[in-house]
């Protein structure tokens, strides 16, 4: 038969095809062709009313012979495209049927194929179910094509997979109590938790809280084991298991199997080396594993936070230390994560915004807890400055204050918001501000304001902001408003009239208003009589003004501008300095030259009464009153302890003078070198810029006067030992002035200032109530000895010693044989570094007697001590600092019970410690004197802490008694640290000793008291000998992330200003003859910088003058005018009322001469000479 069966009849004899059977079609019979075609015939007509479309579309022959099954259902729109041409296909042939109704034998097969394929069964074909329309026994495929996708991805595709949902959790045929069937229940919500990753995550979704999360330790060395003969032994170091060795030193292995043959590997190692995965855990094992992942992190601490506030949302302590927390959360969350980006700067940016919106959101929580708490306030104030406009801010700030107008310490914070915003600043409104503030708190004291009741220590916080005002107009250059506040607020407190006791503080200033006009003499003037003396004789008639005398001396004046040829910023500077420091008394017309208000030639130099009324407050403590006339002789520039100075937390306001932080070694007085310290605070009438100070000693001829006049007012009406007080911070006043002569190279100003100190001196001595004051004689005798009359001071300091009844009888008598064993010593240091025989000594001499008890007015000269007597005398020592330090915690509970001894004698021991310690330098060693003074620094810190601690838990904290007696065993515990380590200097310097026991003790001291400028000073003079700074920028970085006080932060500065002068004098001299135009950059200056930026990121520091005057003078000393020029301005939003501020900037950029002085009457800064007056001075 052949290929094509059609033409099976036609046989060619020509061709011999018997060698092509495979070309024959055998299974044909040509007898089929006519029943098939009728048939065919058959169906079309039974079919031709009806639709004959397939639920599936066969394979055709056409596609070839080899694809047996049908192609996968394909997209909706290509079925449908396909359908619509099957219909015009058909709708073609039937027309053709209708008309011709021929068959060809082709389409007889095609249909018959077609007919066949309807009929086979499903399991031979591959279709979906949904589209067969009749049923089946056998609704399953078996696809015979294999799928190359599984061998390369292992698993079915997801969508080959039917969906179903099961009904329970049991399976049939298993037993329940051997076997069980996990079900996973397949994830509904994965698309929308697509689409919310795709949104920005904030600080509180699940991505955030996992970088929260602590990371893995990293793996430690292995420690040394305890017995030496382990290494020894062995030629490698044990690896120790962490996990193992937590458990115990004897920790058993893991099990062990063929991929773990010595069990060191986990389980989880053992199963990848298997090939094997970890086993699935439940949804509760997931949860577990987490919650026990969060409670070891930061996450863990914050969910603490919130349950205890949740708990007791009223513990503002609470919310306070959650609010720092965040710091402490974000820097270790995000702090490498920013450093490893490349624009780390603005991520930096973003997350300390970050970081302040949700701590202010933590804020405003704990503001609705507890709307009485004013330090939550303040805290939600503080951070809303760095994120609201200035508008805002301020209409807070008000509302605040009106909220709670008799808190103490949200005034303060209130004036200094005030005081430091440049957009609105002027002195005026300053000082309006000042008044309210001062005049409220008196109306909430006296009762007046019945709305708020008085808090405790109202009194004392308004007298340390009257102080920060006086200052305030200092630094902005009127000091004559602020003497006269001085003046009128001494009159208003000692020299009130009886009759106007009982009345309220502002009826009072009423009363005082017409005594401050009348023209009557105030306090420092001559002829004073004070307030209750011209009510009196008011009430009478009123005096008689005396006539003016003839032999008063008219002052000459001489010619301001002493060389024309100078330039016109620097004689500006010079007559701006030289008016400040003779003009700051305010003017008074004296009435008995015929002088009115109009002769006064600036009217600026007189003061209102409107300018000072509203800041008058009543004082009714008498230790408030001896406070205030402290303040004022510390305002005066008198040497003043910081006890009674004010409030150490506006230190950093005041701090102006560079001598604070250069106080240098004196070698020819090592150990009372710090005798009298600087309190870094510019006196009345200090306006000079920072190089080129001031060149004169005291307050001038009138200041002195004005002074003196003061005190000999005051004196006779306060109590005895208030009295004693003032006359040795007198005398201590006068002996600062030699001493500031001394370091001068004038020998005739040396001369005639020692001969009017010693008359002085002499003077207060010869009264009968000073007489027997130890204090007084020492300062007399310390002030003979340094205008080098060493004979005299010993007759003085013998004279003292005359009533020696032993080193516990009086600790002023200790504190006097204390400096003249360390005089003595010096003396001895200088003639030729000691005497071979300590016993010997006129030192050992004094501090022999004194423990004796014995008179020293028999001889004080070198005589050698017998061995008895120098154990005697260490026995007395011993005995007496071991009663004192037993008796210490009684003497601070009696003071705190009686509210007596605030000055606390029985708690100065400095004076018998250092007689002690001396005494064993000398006779042992130095390794005994440090242990006494370990000895009682160690008791007496410890005691202090705890007072301190106490305090801040205690209610009643704000007491005078509790807060003077706390501060008086400070300044001990701090003196006695000062005098050790001097000490321990003196003998590094003169024996060979190793610098680490000096070293520990300024670290363990500075660590304690990291506001000493002493302590500072001999720590930097200690490291910079050495050229290694890596400890000291530890231990300085250690200390200031602790404090938030500035002063720690500029003797850092110092010291690297220190390093970098000292480096480069060395590069300056390898060059030789040549000098180098430009030095090589070797890092300090980058490093200060950012030290610079550091101290001033913090508020201490932003409001510290002294700071950004530095700044600005280094950035000229590396050549950068530009950015110096920019710290200026910048500096000015800080710090825009300090006047010292302006006049370094004249001096640095001498060019903006004319834009600065309208700056400074902008805002209203006293601007003593205007360019204008300078262009007719440099006329004439």
């Amino acid at each position: 038969m052949a290929l094509f069966p059609a033409f099976a009849g036609v046989v060619s004899d020509k061709i011999d095809d018997s060698c092509k059977d495979w070309l024959n079609n055998k299974s044909f019979q040509a007898d089929d062709t006519v029943s098939l075609n009728h048939r065919a015939l058959q169906q079309v007509q039974q079919s031709h009313n009806k639709d004959d479309s397939s639920p599936y579309r066969a394979v055709t022959s056409e596609e070839g012979a080899d694809d047996k099954l049908p192609k996968k259902r394909k997209k909706k729109k290509e079925r449908k495209k396909k359908k619509k041409h099957k219909k015009r296909g058909r709708s073609s042939s039937d027309c053709s049927d209708s008309d011709s109704q021929t068959i060809y034998p082709s389409d007889l097969k095609r249909k018959e194929e077609t007919d066949s394929r309807q009929a086979a069964p499903l399991s031979s074909l591959f279709s979906w179910l949904d589209d067969v329309q009749s049923s089946t026994e056998l609704p399953f495929c078996v696809d015979r094509k294999p799928d190359a996708a599984n061998w390369t991805y292992k698993s079915l595709y997801r969508g080959d997979i039917a969906r179903y949902r099961r009904k329970g959790r049991s399976s049939l045929g298993l037993d329940p109590r051997i076997q069980e069937v996990s079900w996973e229940e397949p994830s509904g919500k994965k698309k929308a938790a697509d689409k919310k990753k795709k949104a920005a995550e904030r600080y509180y979704s699940s991505a955030s809280r996992q970088l929260l999360r602590p990371e893995c330790a990293l793996p430690a060395l292995p420690g040394k084991p305890e017995c030496g003969d382990v290494i020894a032994n062995t030629a490698f170091l044990p690896l120790v298991n962490q996990e193992v060795a937590g458990r115990g030193e004897t920790g058993e292995r893991g099990p062990t199997s063929e991929a773990n043959p010595l069990g060191v590997y986990d389980t989880a190692t053992a199963l990848w080396l298997q090939g094997k995965g970890k086993p699935e855990s439940t949804g509760d094992q997931d949860q577990v594993m987490q919650v026990e992942q969060r409670a070891s992190g930061p996450a863990a601490k914050t969910q603490d936070f919130n349950r205890h506030l949740r708990e007791q949302p009223g513990d503002t302590r609470l919310w306070m230390d959650f609010i720092r927390y965040q710091d402490e959360q974000s820097a270790a969350a995000f702090g490498g994560e920013l450093e490893q980006q490349g624009n780390a700067t603005e991520h930096r940016k973003a997350s300390l915004r970050a970081i302040l919106e949700k701590k202010l959101s933590i804020a405003e929580r704990a503001v609705a807890a507890n709307p009485a708490c004013v330090a939550l306030q303040l805290e939600r104030l503080r951070l809303c400055s760095e994120l609201w406009e200035p508008a805002a801010l301020a209409k807070e700030w008000k509302k605040l204050v009106f909220l709670h107008p008799n808190s103490a310490p949200l005034w303060r914070r209130y004036l200094l918001f005030t005081q430091s915003h440049f957009s609105t600043f002027t002195v005026s409104k300053v000082n309006t501000a000042y008044g309210k503030c001062l005049s409220t708190l008196s109306a909430v004291q006296d009762g007046s304001m019945v709305s708020h009741a008085a808090l405790p220590g109202t009194e004392e916080e308004m007298l340390d902001i009257f102080n920060q005002q006086c200052h305030f107009l200092r630094q902005c250059g009127h000091s004559e408003k602020a003497v006269s506040m001085f003046q009128a607020l001494i009159d208003f407190t000692f020299f009130k009239p009886d009759s106007v006791q009982g009345l309220s503080t502002k009826q009072q200033v009423e009363f005082f208003e017409p005594f401050w006009d009348s023209g009557e003499a105030r306090v420092g003037e001559a002829g004073a009589r004070g307030w209750r003396a011209w009510m009196q004789q008011q009430e009478r008639g009123g005096w008689l003004q005396p006539d003016a005398e003839d032999d008063d001396e008219e002052e000459e004046e001489e010619d301001e501008v002493r060389d024309p040829s100078r330039p016109r910023w620097d004689i500006w500077l010079d007559v701006e300095a030289s008016r400040e420091a003779a003009h700051w008394l305010p003017w008074r017309p004296d009435k008995t030259k015929g002088q009115s208000v109009e002769d006064c030639e600036d009217p600026d130099r007189q003061v209102l009464f409107d300018d000072i009324g509203p800041s008058l407050i009543r004082l009714c403590s008498t230790e408030l009153q001896l406070r205030l006339l402290l303040c004022f002789l510390s305002f005066m520039g008198l040497p003043v302890g910081p006890i009674h100075r004010g409030s150490a937390s506006q230190d950093s306001l005041l701090l102006e003078g560079l001598s604070l932080l250069t106080q240098d070694y004196d070698p020819l007085r090592p150990l009372t070198n710090h005798d009298l310290p600087d309190a870094g605070v510019s006196s009345v009438g200090d306006m000079a810029p920072m190089q080129g100070g001031r060149n004169w000693a005291g307050l001038g001829k009138q200041g002195e006067v004005f002074l003196a006049n003061v005190l000999n007012k005051l004196l006779p009406l306060l109590p005895t030992r208030h009295r004693a007080l003032l006359t040795l911070t007198w005398i201590r006043h006068e002996k600062r002035k030699v001493l500031l002569r001394l370091r001068g190279s004038s020998v005739k100003r040396l001369r005639s200032q020692g001969k009017s100190s010693k008359r002085l001196a002499k003077r207060l001595l010869k009264e009968q109530e000073n007489r027997s004051s130890l204090e007084l004689w020492r300062e007399y005798a310390h002030l003979e000895w340094l205008l080098g009359n060493a004979d005299d001071a010993r007759k003085v300091f013998s004279t003292g010693m005359g009533g020696a009844k032993g080193p516990s009888s009086d600790p002023a008598l200790c504190e006097l044989c204390l400096l003249w064993a360390e005089l003595e010593l010096e003396l001895e240091l200088q003639q030729g570094a000691g005497q071979s025989d300590p016993t010997a000594s006129l030192a050992m001499g004094v501090l022999t007697r004194l423990a004796e008890g014995t008179s020293s007015s028999a001889s004080y000269s070198s005589s050698t001590l017998s061995p008895v007597a120098i154990l005697k005398a260490r026995k007395s020592y011993e005995q007496a600092l071991t009663e004192s330090l037993a008796a210490l915690d009684k003497e601070v509970q009696k003071c705190l019970a009686d509210k007596k001894d605030l000055l606390g004698d029985k708690l100065r021991l400095r004076g018998l410690v250092g007689c002690y310690a001396l005494f064993q330098y000398l006779t042992i060693n130095i390794q005994a004197a440090d242990g006494v003074y370990s000895q009682a620094r160690e008791q007496m810190e410890s005691l202090c802490s705890a007072l301190t601690r106490d305090s801040t838990k205690d209610a009643n904290a704000s007491e005078e008694a509790s807060r003077v007696c706390t501060a008086r065993l400070a300044v001990e515990c701090e003196a006695l640290a000062v005098q050790h380590t001097t000490l321990l200097r003196l003998h590094t310097s003169t024996r060979v000793f190793p610098l680490a026991t000096l070293r520990r003790t300024l670290t363990s001291a500075l660590s304690m008291w990291h506001h000493s400028a002493p302590l500072w000073s001999i720590y930097i003079q200690v490291e910079n000998r050495y050229h290694s700074a890596g400890r000291a920028r530890r231990f300085f970085h250690s200390v200031t992330r602790e404090s938030d006080s500035v002063l720690p932060r500029l003797f850092a500065i110092v010291g690297e200003q220190q390093r970098k002068q000292l480096v480069d004098s060395v590069q300056r001299s390898v060059s030789g003859d040549s000098a180098l135009p430009v030095l090589p950059e070797n890092g300090l200056s980058h490093r200060i910088r950012s030290l610079f930026e550091s101290a001033a990121a913090g508020e201490s520091g932003a409001h510290c003058p002294l700071l950004w005057r530095m700044y600005m003078r280094f950035l000229v000393s590396l050549g950068n005018l530009d950015k110096a020029r920019g710290i200026f301005y910048k500096a000015l939003q800080s710090v825009p009322w300090a006047k010292g501020l302006y006049m370094d900037a004249v001096q640095l950029f001498p060019e903006k001469l004319q834009e600065f002085t309208d700056l400074m009457t902008e805002k209203e800064l006293r601007l003593r000479l205007p360019l204008e007056e300078l262009d007719i001075l440099l006329e004439d």
